[in-house]
């Protein structure tokens, strides 16, 4: 292949960057949007005996608090608690409650430790999802469930497990966020 057409391939793909800016559309909505997203995953057709499925959209803001810590206010927990909550089925109020909870945490966390690495966002990110897991079936049972605590171990497992999956897939669609696109000016 000569030369030339590879460089000026170089070229015209590096003045394709120039002059862009984020789309504020995209870099707003879409943490909010894949939150509200992955919420919906109890309404999926399957069928369990026990609790299965991980709470995916709290899996999906613990990602996005931790990739980028501030993106998110501190109150995003209430709306996107409340939409949480009229999805999966727990007492309204409840994932209101320990979403907000889980963000003050992580902003104390990030206030902390700025300097954290994958092995401490997976241990405070296991901490906090079995203490949400645990607290929802508290809270459940003072609604006038009648849960053992030993039902929510294979989600609790599941959860622990396919939360890097979570937090790579968060980082994918980060960068997607974060793509330049032609500014109109």
């Amino acid at each position: 292949m000569p030369r030339a057409p590879l460089v000026r391939q170089l070229r015209e793909v590096g003045t394709k960057r120039i002059n862009r800016a984020p789309s504020p559309v995209l870099a707003i909505a879409l943490p909010w949007a894949m939150v509200m997203f992955f919420s919906l995953t109890p309404t999926w057709p399957i069928v369990a005996s026990a609790p299965v499925i991980p709470p995916f959209g709290f899996l999906a803001l613990l990602a996005w608090q931790q990739l980028r810590p501030g993106l998110f206010p501190v109150w995003a927990g209430l709306p996107l608690g409340f939409f949480d909550d009229i999805y999966s089925g727990q007492p309204l109020g409840s994932a209101i409650l320990l979403w907000s909870a889980a963000a003050i945490v992580l902003d104390l966390i990030e206030a902390r430790f700025p300097w954290r690495g994958f092995a401490q966002d997976w241990a405070a990110a296991g901490a906090i999802i079995a203490l949400y897991l645990v607290a929802a079936v508290a809270i459940a049972n003072l609604a006038g469930a009648h849960a053992a605590y030993a039902l929510i171990l294979p989600q609790l497992l599941i959860a622990l497990l396919t939360y890097p999956l979570v937090g790579r897939l968060v980082g994918s669609i980060d960068r997607v966020r974060l793509l330049r696109v032609r500014s109109l000016g």
